[in-house]
């Protein structure tokens, strides 16, 4: 009994919800469901996420799939032509 009156007290003083803080904080924002924080960790996540597919895809262009078919039709043309002459000398 003595143990568990212990435990009780260390889990509370650890951030088990009542204290101050910055855990404190972060647990009553994380845990509280107000809208005006779901749309604060939307955003950070959001912006988590969102910066570095940005920068992922800011060089690349998009192609479909008929320029990439047409793409690799010419290079097996230019491969399939350049081994058919360096094979007859």
């Amino acid at each position: 009994m003595g143990n568990e009156s212990k435990k009780r007290n260390g889990a509370s003083s650890l951030g088990g919800g009542g204290g101050g803080g910055l855990r404190g904080k972060m647990e009553h924002y994380v845990y509280s469901g107000e809208r005006k924080h779901v749309l604060a960790g939307i955003g950070i996540i959001t912006i988590i996420f969102g910066i570095p597919w940005y920068l992922m895809n800011q060089g690349s262009k998009h192609r479909s799939h008929q320029d990439y078919m047409e793409k690799a039709d010419k290079a097996r043309k230019a491969r399939l032509s350049s081994s058919s002459s360096s094979s007859e000398e």
